[in-house]
């Protein structure tokens, strides 16, 4: 069963129990995935939904730290709840170590030798991770590379 094959079942699924959250997270990721599929002209491909679920969590992210900012628990559970729903369709994330041993491949397959060529080497690391590191971590972890060379 494709990814989004699973994610229609578990929409349906979510509609039988009325598991509203649930329910709308799955409705929006699908709406999220037929736009791109229109502008793809077409079928996704298991990365591009991937890239699409990726960039999902990313906006719930985001939203999480803008709510804390302005003192909103309530939609920081929302954003979380919704994450937590989105994370078990996104595959198990990289931790730091392995950021970084990827980082160091990308640095040498690139040739970077300083934080000018952070623009080199993140365009190879994140096809390398796609959609199994945030790529604001990713960055991080360049830039502590490429400041200590």
């Amino acid at each position: 069963m494709s990814l989004k094959e699973q994610l229609v079942a578990d929409l349906k699924e979510a509609m039988r129990q009325r598991d509203e959250r649930r329910r709308d997270v799955l409705r929006f990721t699908l709406a999220a995935i037929h736009n791109a599929e229109i502008a793809a002209g077409g079928e996704l491909g298991a990365e591009d939904l991937l890239g699409v679920l990726a960039k999902e969590a990313k906006l719930r992210r985001e939203s999480i730290e803008e709510f804390r900012k302005g003192d909103r628990q309530d939609l920081v559970e929302k954003e979380e709840a919704e994450l937590t729903i989105l994370s078990a369709y996104l595959p198990q994330q990289l931790s730091r170590d392995e950021i970084v041993q990827a980082a160091r491949r990308a640095i040498q397959e690139t040739g970077a030798s300083g934080a000018k060529d952070i623009g080199k080497v993140m365009p190879v690391l994140m096809q390398q991770l796609r959609g199994r590191a945030d790529g604001r971590a990713a960055n991080e972890v360049v830039r502590e590379l490429l400041a200590g060379s």
